[in-house]
């Protein structure tokens, strides 16, 4: 586990486990120069200590990019969501980190984890401040229903490759998938490709969005009639002007990013692309908008949340929407340009205004190492 620690975090990993219910989770808070830990908690029968840490550093980073005065952190249950015990194994996982909950971490939702989920964590620790992302109902921003990371996602597209008359394509249709297609339709984009974990779907003249996502789940590629059916992972190679990675990381290598057919990449999952194929695609001038920039909407509403947990009155939506599209439009707007400017990747260029910002807290709080004569 040292081997995760670096100048940056993790500050603190907590492991847990629960042997009547199989459970095994881990917390990482990675770094909390700019405030208290905050990630989301997703829940995976494959899940590792390495991959939530890596997940929690690029919480660090997203934080700082959006300006938002919150640290990296993220949180992960070892158990697979679909299985009937899965309550029990959240119950358990949240009464064994109720030292770090929700003074030091707060229980945000991720893969595997519902809106319904956040609500039983609060019920589990008796505090509406354990977790963000209930159902409005319990005075939450429900989050998969209004769909803010995803349309984070196209708006911060639209900043730097305005949408209307292309094409995308989008792999995922999680929550995220779901309202980046609707959002980049809405802003004058033709879906020509999605898929699920079932399969994927081509259309070169655009598919039926409403007849499309009218079938909840992973279902809805199944049921669609009409387009092309491609096996799953053919989607990222159809000719488009978009490609929009929107399911899990390591997706995209550097062999893959050799033969996409796109013109530009957004980043909705959160690293779905290795740093070769970062590389390779900007060798052939293919512009990747970072996803710690691009998918930051789920943050800023969470800092919405985080700010009404124990507030009687609900945050109002058209208020987490308009910030979101201003801060994330001039976040992308910000990184390519320096990108441009620097000859930097994408990813390079953000990443280093997101450790300035972080660096800079650091040494104003002392964290940083002190240099002796």
């Amino acid at each position: 586990m040292f081997e995760l620690m670096d100048e940056w975090g993790p500050e603190k990993v907590v492991c847990v486990s629960d042997p009547r219910t199989g459970m095994k989770g881990v917390l990482v808070i990675d770094n909390t120069a700019r405030g208290m830990g905050k990630g989301g908690t997703r829940m995976s029968p494959t899940l590792s200590v390495g991959e939530v840490a890596r997940l929690a550093r690029v919480m660090t980073w997203k934080w700082a990019g959006v300006d938002l005065f919150f640290g990296g952190a993220k949180a992960g249950i070892r158990f697979d969501p679909s299985s009937p015990d899965k309550e029990a194994a959240l119950r358990a996982f949240v009464r064994l980190l109720s030292n770090e909950i929700p003074r030091e971490y707060v229980i945000g939702l991720d893969m595997g984890l519902t809106e319904r989920d956040a609500a039983i964590v609060q019920d589990e620790l008796r505090d509406r401040g354990a977790a963000v992302g209930t159902p409005a109902e319990l005075g939450g921003v429900p989050y998969d229903e209004l769909g803010v990371t995803g349309f984070g996602v196209a708006e911060a597209t639209d900043a730097v490759f305005p949408l209307a008359g292309q094409r995308v394509v989008i792999q995922g249709l999680g929550a995220v998938g779901r309202a980046a297609a609707r959002r980049c339709a809405e802003l004058g984009a033709t879906i020509v490709a999605v898929s699920s974990a079932l399969g994927a779907v081509h259309d070169p003249s655009g598919l039926d969005l409403d007849r499309l996502l009218a079938v909840p789940g992973d279902a809805a590629v199944l049921e669609y009639s009409g387009g092309q059916r491609l096996p799953l992972g053919a989607e990222l190679l159809v000719p488009t002007d978009v490609l929009a990675p929107c399911a899990l990381q390591d997706v995209i290598d550097a062999s893959l990013a050799s033969r996409l057919s796109c013109r530009f990449v957004v980043e909705g999952a959160n690293m779905p692309t290795s740093a070769d194929a970062q590389q390779v695609l900007a060798s052939r001038g293919i512009p990747v908008l970072p996803d710690f920039i691009a998918n930051a909407g789920g943050v800023v509403a969470a800092a919405y949340a985080m700010d009404a947990r124990h507030s009687a009155f609900r945050p109002d939506p058209a208020a987490i929407y308009a910030t979101i599209s201003s801060k994330l439009r001039a976040n992308a707007a910000t990184v390519l340009e320096a990108a441009s400017t620097t000859g930097a990747t994408p990813h390079q260029a953000a990443r280093a205004l997101a450790e300035q910002r972080v660096r800079t807290a650091m040494e104003l709080r002392g964290r940083t190492p002190v240099t002796r004569d």
